[in-house]
């Protein structure tokens, strides 16, 4: 008898700071329409000088250990692109940061933005193994390109918590998927670069590309038809970018793309992801928190989910939500952490993203900025030291 694994819970936090896009209009002499209309993009999260995609990981995953036992999660994993350290996975932090016991593998993994998808499968086949334990699933990221660079617009930051265990309260994950890859040079980050490099054109056709092969071969696995699902959840690296896709499906499968059609589908998934720019890897799950929180009654309904990351690396699968799943929500939570960001002016954000850690091996804090429950306070002979408040 096969058994139910999906999303049993789901939280994420962002950054202390915001950046509206009118800011970065004002200051590029762009009109605001570019961003607005264009890219679907109002404004970004900007992190502060101590926080890091540790400190905002451990934000969203400290409410779930909290609301859940500590004891069944035997297993974190951390999926990101913006790592801090070549060798240690960020998810170690974490596991101290939030008291999680000893008795605990943590791994990092990475593929661009779809490395937390990666993810969600390794924990659904651990649960499968043994359906007493859970996994924590965390995507945490903060995008970032060179100042007045075309991507400039898309940067965010966010991290998603997601506890995958058995019998789930949210969404239950389905077989099968369909998989694609392509080696395709349209996003990387050189290890010696602080910024990722994004060749802007290619990577909208490599998605595209991607979401079509990923769709060949779900239907070739006897997937859904497109029809069943109530909604579609694809990856943002901005918002309109998932209109594109979508267009980009139904017309690949013979139904119109009528505007009405692409708002039925994806309307409720951008809400987030609007304001807080691009997440990465925590991007397509950031749209799932939203469609939970913001659509009609999905209860029994089946939602698409397309998660791709450049260079290339994309998966199409399905989730059924589940009886009962608005009782568990975080609905409130989800928009405090949006509204508490501190707006600040484009020379302020100027600071912030032209900052970085020394590298000199010294003793060196840095400023308290955050009003989070975890901080970056500094480093120590090259080490990094976190602290909760």
């Amino acid at each position: 008898m096969s058994i139910s694994i999906g999303i049993h819970d789901l939280s994420f936090a962002t950054s202390e700071f915001v950046l509206p896009h009118t800011a970065l209009a004002e200051h590029n002499g762009t009109d605001i329409g570019k961003y607005h209309v264009g890219i679907g993009q109002r404004s970004m999260s900007v992190p502060a000088a101590d926080e890091d995609i540790v400190t905002m990981a451990a934000t969203a995953a400290a409410p779930i250990v909290a609301r859940h036992s500590k004891d069944r999660i035997r297993t974190v994993v951390f999926a990101t692109e913006s790592s801090i350290d070549q060798a240690k996975a960020g998810g170690v932090y974490v596991h101290s940061l939030i008291g999680l016991p000893s008795a605990c593998r943590v791994v990092e993994l990475k593929q661009a933005c779809y490395g937390a998808t990666a993810a969600l499968q390794f924990a659904i086949g651990l649960v499968r193994r043994d359906p007493a334990q859970q996994v924590l699933v965390i995507a945490s990221d903060v995008s970032k390109y060179e100042l007045d660079s075309p991507g400039e617009a898309t940067q965010g930051a966010a991290a998603v918590a997601m506890l995958v265990g058995a019998d789930p309260a949210l969404v239950r994950i389905e077989e099968p998927s369909g998989l694609f890859t392509a080696d395709v040079m349209d996003f990387w980050r050189p290890n010696y670069r602080d910024t990722a490099l994004v060749d802007g054109q290619e990577s909208i056709s490599a998605y595209l590309q991607a979401v079509e092969g990923a769709w060949k071969d779900y239907a070739q696995q006897d997937g859904r038809s497109l029809e069943e699902f109530a909604a579609f959840v694809y990856h943002q690296p901005f918002t309109k970018m998932a209109y594109k896709a979508h267009r980009h499906l139904l017309e690949f499968c013979g139904h119109d793309a009528d505007r009405n059609a692409l708002e039925r589908a994806l309307g409720s998934t951008t809400a987030y992801n609007t304001v807080v720019g691009n997440s990465y890897t925590a991007s397509v799950y950031l749209g799932l928190a939203a469609l939970l929180d913001r659509a009609d009654d999905l209860t029994g309904r089946p939602v698409a989910f397309l998660s791709y990351g450049s260079g290339s690396v994309a998966e199409f699968f399905a989730g059924t939500v589940v009886a009962g799943y608005r009782e568990h929500l975080r609905t409130e939570e989800n928009r405090e952490a949006i509204a508490r960001r501190t707006p600040v002016d484009y020379a302020g954000y100027r600071a912030l993203h032209e900052r970085s850690l020394p590298a000199d091996g010294g003793d060196h804090s840095t400023p308290a900025q955050t009003t989070g429950p975890y901080r970056l306070a500094g480093i120590s002979g090259h080490k990094r030291v976190y602290e909760a408040r």
